[in-house]
């Protein structure tokens, strides 16, 4: 799992709320390991690795 720790579009900031609601699940796939991520435009976005979840 991955922590949203960042979101410079939530509403506290002022934006339009669109993201991730606080994290993102890493999955197997046939090509590896991948993750839908949610990336609101003109924003940034940061994610921290949680190995506890």
């Amino acid at each position: 799992r991955w922590r949203e720790i960042l979101n410079t579009d939530a509403a506290p900031y002022g934006g339009s709320g669109m993201g991730n609601l606080g994290g993102v699940l890493a999955a197997e796939d046939p090509q590896g390991i991948a993750a839908q991520v949610n990336l609101p435009p003109l924003a940034t976005l940061w994610l921290e690795f949680d190995p506890a979840s």
